[in-house]
């Protein structure tokens, strides 16, 4: 399967951004999609994954409470909404699908850039 992400930009503080991520092929309900990012001389970071059949979501503790991970069966697809975006919060986001067992996953998505400006 191919992921494509997108939607990323330049926000300011405060503000507010949605990011998607589309497959190639049908996810089907076992699956788990999940985002995570990168931010430059930092090791990728887990963000927030969702169980595909049943929706149970998680995620990291730095964005509890301000992003919302959700998907689109319909069009095989996953969001991020991010509010009350941070500096920090700055980094190349990726989605990527399927776990393994040491929780890396098997498919990733090329990237998408979120900037937040102070």
């Amino acid at each position: 399967v191919q992921l494509q992400a997108f939607g990323g930009g330049l926000v300011q503080t405060g503000g507010s951004l949605r990011l998607s991520c589309a497959a190639s092929e049908r996810i089907y309900s076992s699956a788990t999609m999940g985002w995570f990012r990168q931010a430059p001389g930092k090791e990728r970071e887990f963000v927030a994954r969702i169980r595909w059949g049943f929706q149970h979501t998680r995620y990291a503790d730095s964005v509890k409470g301000r992003f919302t991970i959700s998907r689109d069966s319909a069009k095989n697809s996953v969001y991020l909404q991010m509010n009350s975006l941070k500096p920090e919060d700055t980094a190349v986001y990726y989605c990527a699908k399927d776990p393994r067992s040491d929780g890396t996953y098997v498919n990733w998505g090329q990237g998408t850039q979120v900037t937040v400006s102070s």
